[in-house]
């Protein structure tokens, strides 16, 4: 258990950048510019054990897949596609009003999304990324997720068919990366990229940004809970296990003035731990990357948790709802019993894709706004004109651009 001080020196070497990785990742990502589909047939057999035909997975297939899973399964699905869609048209932008100065919105015309595959396939993140794509009007929509021994997951594939992607390329890794940035023979080049993804995946993101627009550079999924002495220790013990099952880098923190809670809750995840499938991922989470921080009050409480800058935020306290204007370093931030982070990662409608490792200090969660450009219209009367060249003019001089005063000038002679 840290105190805030303690917490603050410890975390603040644990950020470091896998310099190996990243050059691997470069030679992935050359590789690919080199040899297009023939590096990512090859990156297949190497990296996933499985020897390719295809990468394209017909649209027929995501319609069987559509019909052929579980019936709860897509009505799970159907309604999750129902409330991201309301509410990413809810908090859509659109054109400004048309005037001498305002603002033109467009959809992207082509997107990639990741979806990650392996043995917690992400059939949500397709929902997540790809129904925020359509509700902006984008005109392609392609997704790549990672090759399987049996195939691509059934559920992914009806995701897809559920959010009518156009295309789907079973090819994981900084090479699906290279590809949607760069485009092969078969594989369509994107304007944007985004969904979460491991180490190789994000890197290959930070590596192609700037040829090629990118959600985020996501790392290692988190969650930071906020406790105090009325919490149910059960609910904060299940969210903390639900977090450390993504990954054995995950992170998660727990935030109270309570040290007797925090040792409850601390039990109670070792009551639970071992029950659970994935106990082994779950206890290498836990034991390398968990953090128990006792605070002194609300306020250091407040500033814990936007020092942290976490993806998901939960609070369950007996006050909850006065956290909300005073946390603005939260990805999403979850208020209350009823309002878990498992819910948001599924169904209630803003998108799960959210910044990581502190990036929440300087950046948003997916929105369907994020596959919007917007481009501003000048489109001045003479009045206007004239009351703003002579300003111009001014300064043009003082940057000693004389053709910039002269454009102006020429104007103002005729508009006299």
């Amino acid at each position: 258990m840290y105190t805030f001080d303690s917490f603050k020196e410890v975390i603040a070497s644990s950020n470091k950048t896998d310099w190996d990785k990243l050059k691997q990742v470069m030679t992935i990502i050359q590789t690919v510019q080199e040899s297009k589909d023939q590096a990512l047939y090859d990156y297949s057999e190497t990296f996933d054990n499985v020897k390719l035909d295809t990468l394209e997975v017909m649209q027929t297939d995501l319609e069987s897949a559509y019909h052929d899973i579980e019936d709860d399964l897509r009505a799970a699905l159907e309604l999750a596609y129902k409330n991201i869609w309301d509410y990413q048209q809810s908090i859509k932008i659109s054109d400004g009003e048309a005037s001498e100065l305002y603002q033109k919105v467009h959809p992207l015309n082509r997107v990639g999304v990741y979806v990650p595959g392996g043995t917690a396939p992400l059939v949500s993140t397709v929902l997540m990324t790809a129904v925020l794509a359509k509700v902006a009007g984008v005109s392609e929509i392609v997704v790549t997720t990672p090759p399987q021994q049996n195939g691509v997951n059934q559920a992914i594939l009806a995701a897809c068919h559920i959010a009518k992607v156009d295309r789907v390329f079973q090819v994981g890794g900084a090479q699906a990366i290279a590809a949607l940035a760069y485009g092969t023979e078969t594989v369509p080049a994107v304007d944007k990229i985004a969904g979460p993804g491991n180490q190789y995946v994000a890197l290959a993101k930070k590596m192609v940004y700037g040829d090629v627009g990118i959600d985020s550079i996501a790392g290692p999924s988190e969650i930071v809970i906020v406790a105090d002495d009325t919490t149910r220790a059960d609910f904060v013990a299940y969210d903390l296990l639900a977090q450390a099952e993504h990954d054995v880098l995950a992170r998660t923190f727990l935030i109270s003035e309570s040290k007797e809670k925090i040792e409850e809750i601390q039990r109670k995840v070792n009551e639970l731990a071992g029950e659970q499938p994935r106990a082994a991922i779950i206890k290498t989470s836990l034991r390398d990357h968990h953090y128990s921080v006792h605070t002194v009050d609300k306020a250091e409480t407040i500033d814990c948790v936007n020092f942290i800058a976490g993806e998901h935020v939960s609070i369950q306290t007996k006050d909850a709802s006065s956290y909300i204007d005073q946390i603005n370093t939260a990805g999403a931030l979850f208020i209350g019993d009823c309002s878990p982070e498992a819910i948001g990662d599924y169904i209630a409608g803003p998108s799960h894709v959210l910044p990581t490792g502190g990036t929440a200090r300087f950046s948003s969660g997916l929105t369907v706004n994020d596959f919007l450009r917007t481009n501003s219209i000048i489109a001045l009367k003479k009045e206007s004109f004239k009351n703003m060249a002579p300003g111009g003019m001014r300064l043009a001089l003082e940057e000693s651009l004389q053709a910039h005063h002269d454009s102006l000038a020429c104007r103002m002679e005729e508009n006299k």
